[in-house]
C-alpha cells in the first residue's frame, strides 16, 4: 500500500467549495482545508504509486479552482 499526501493551492475564495470536490476523489481517504502555503491537505491510499499520480493528475488538478499540487509519497 502506497500512501500520500497531496498539498493543493486554490484560487481565491474556492477551497471550501473544492473540499468537497476532492474527498469525493477516488482514492483520497481525507482531505483539509489548512492555513500556511497550501490550502487543503489531501491523503491518499492506493495500491501503486501509478494509482496516486494519476489521480492527481488526471482528476484532482482537473478540478476547476486548482492552481498547483505538490505529491509527497510517505516513506514509512
Amino acid at each position: 500500500m502506497v500512501h500520500a499526501f497531496i498539498m493543493v493551492k486554490t484560487a481565491a475564495g474556492k477551497s471550501e467549495g473544492l473540499l468537497e470536490s476532492i474527498r469525493d476523489l477516488e482514492p483520497v481517504t481525507d482531505a483539509h482545508i489548512v492555513a500556511g502555503n497550501y490550502d487543503i491537505i489531501a491523503e491518499i491510499d492506493a495500491a501503486e504509486v501509478y494509482e496516486i499520480l494519476e489521480a492527481v493528475s488526471s482528476s484532482m488538478q482537473a478540478l476547476e479552482g486548482v492552481s498547483e499540487t505538490k505529491t509527497y509519497i510517505a516513506m514509512d
